[in-house]
């Protein structure tokens, strides 16, 4: 499939200037200055673009608005006075339940330039969660779209919709100067098992991203992301905000909800060059889309959860582009902190550790194990968090020195690829031997009339823990006793006896966070909710 990157006349508004850049091997810019550890991001940013002769080119497409360096420096700026104005302050957190658009970014920047700690979370929450959120971090202001406001009594309000009319009139709140490890943000984690838990980030880990982010997609002057996943997760933070201001690219905005008739009309209109989502929607849009219409792409980044071999080379195959897959965590931040690169991409791995970022898998005991060996994936680098907010008794099983306990089972390669086998709390017990889905998930995701897999181990009639396998069929397939005999057959093929499901369940969609993310624990307690068809999440959200 022939691809066409030429995309800037999208994204140039004025005369360019001469950049600032030291070329590595490659080909791949990288900015000649790094960010002083306690300045305030926002500064260097600015200086950043100035430098670099970015200030006349375009930051962000939203909807018929262009954006550029300059103008979103100067917005984000005044934004900062309002803010101040209606509450925020410094080392206080700053909520912000906004869609994907402008008001999310200066919001966002506004926070960090008066020294407050942006809190970006998902706006399509219900009021008893917007609740803890407001109980667990006491914002001092919210930012929201307009019917949210019942969402968040006795806080301080701000319509997003203000912070996108601001006019000249308004001053340009002065940068707060801010000590080393001065705090930028807070993002809840998915709660793919229980209560979300608040981890932190400092302004000094945004220029790390950025290196992460060239070190693996080498972003172009001409390049156009655009995230699938939204910007009040951590993949999409980075996607949409952090890595895009520090590496001088453009970026599309999408407010409405990103289903796949309404992601295929962004990308026939803006025709992005980087797209970043979750397996599962490449999954439903190569079942439901037509893949033809994404020839302007030419790489593509996958994380969130477990990205089988077969939907990685039919993704990359249909698109005409790579599709790197990656491992990154709210708890380290940004793009991956492993990852696929353009030069190195083989399905069936992660890929190998990003630049800054230091691995060791460990047993039960925290002692290494063997290459080859699965155990829990450990890692240190410059953007772990400090910690969780008010979590000192989570903060003392996850972080361990200078170390971060993820949670991940990997194992290491001898060529120091990567290997994924799921999450620790996945594990399933079949007659008292430990057993990783995600392998078995993998087998029955490459039928070809299947969509998505799961599997979990539950109690049968008698009480014995049996693996179940969830599967919710391709487009066009129905469930049959002789589809389940098939599948089944299928993994007895490649497995070992114990790994075998004893039984499948069609589902219409699996249990998942508003980020994409398996909800394994759900499946487990029971799925589908009996009687409720109408609450089970469709795979198209």
């Amino acid at each position: 499939m022939s691809r066409d990157t030429t995309t800037g006349s999208v994204h140039q508004l004025g005369a360019r200037g001469a950049t600032a850049f030291q070329v590595r091997t490659g080909g791949s810019p990288q900015p000649s200055r790094d960010c002083s550890h306690g300045h305030n991001v926002t500064v260097w940013l600015e200086e950043l673009a100035r430098s670099s002769g970015w200030l006349g080119r375009v930051a962000y497409l939203d909807g018929d608005r262009r954006w550029s360096y300059e103008e979103i420096a100067t917005s984000a700026a005044a934004a900062a006075t309002l803010l101040a104005e209606r509450g925020a302050c410094m080392g206080r957190f700053v909520l912000i339940a906004t869609q994907d658009r402008i008001a999310f970014v200066l919001a966002f920047l506004g926070a960090a330039r008066l020294g407050a700690i942006a809190l970006p979370v998902n706006p399509r929450l219900g009021p008893k969660q917007h609740a803890f959120m407001v109980a667990d971090a006491k914002p001092t202001l919210v930012v929201c779209e307009d019917e949210l406001t019942c969402h968040f009594p006795g806080v301080a309000v701000l319509s997003a919709d203000e912070l996108e009319t601001l006019g000249p009139s308004q001053p340009p709140a002065p940068p707060a100067s801010l000590p080393p490890g001065a705090l930028l943000y807070g993002l809840y984690t998915s709660g793919t098992t229980g209560r979300p838990k608040l981890a932190l980030h400092r302004h000094s880990d945004v220029a790390h991203y950025a290196e992460v982010l060239r070190a693996t997609l080498e972003p172009t002057p001409d390049d156009v992301f655009f995230s699938v996943s939204r910007a009040y997760f951590s993949y999409g933070l980075g996607n949409s905000l952090l890595c895009v201001l520090s590496t001088g690219v453009a970026a599309v905005l999408q407010r409405e909800l990103p289903t796949v008739e309404a992601v295929s009309q962004v990308v026939a209109r803006f025709r992005p060059t980087v797209l970043f989502a979750v397996p599962t929607f490449y999954a439903v849009l190569l079942a439901e889309g037509d893949a033809r219409k994404f020839a302007s792409l030419r790489v593509c980044l996958s994380a969130g959860e477990a990205l089988a071999p077969a939907l990685q080379e039919h993704a990359a195959a249909a698109f005409g582009a790579p599709v790197l897959n990656g491992l990154g965590s709210t708890e380290v931040g940004g793009p991956p902190f492993i990852s696929h690169t353009l030069g190195n991409c083989r399905p069936g791995t992660l890929g190998k550790p990003m630049p800054g970022y230091e691995l060791s898998v460990r047993d039960e005991r925290a002692d290494p194990v063997p290459p080859g060996a699965v155990g829990t994936l450990w890692v240190k680098g410059p953007t772990v968090m400090p910690g969780y907010h008010n979590r000192p008794e989570e903060n003392a099983k996850a972080l361990v020195g200078d170390w971060l306990v993820t949670g991940d089972l990997v194992s290491l390669c001898q060529d120091g690829e990567v290997r994924y086998h799921g999450r620790k709390d996945d594990l399933q017990m079949i007659g008292g031997i430990s057993v990783a889905p995600t392998e078995i998930e993998g087998i029955l995701s490459g039928h070809p009339a299947v969509e998505e897999a799961a599997v979990v181990a539950l109690p049968d009639a008698i009480g014995a823990t049996r693996l179940r396998a969830f599967v919710v069929l391709a487009p066009g397939q129905a469930p049959s006793k002789e589809l389940e005999a098939t599948l089944l057959q299928l993994v007895r093929t490649h497995l070992v006896a114990y790994m075998v499901p004893r039984s499948v369940t069609f589902v219409d969609a699996l249990p998942r966070t508003p980020s994409g993310k398996l909800q394994r624990h759900v499946l487990r307690g029971g799925w589908p909710p009996a009687g409720s068809g109408s609450d089970a999440p469709t795979r198209r959200e």
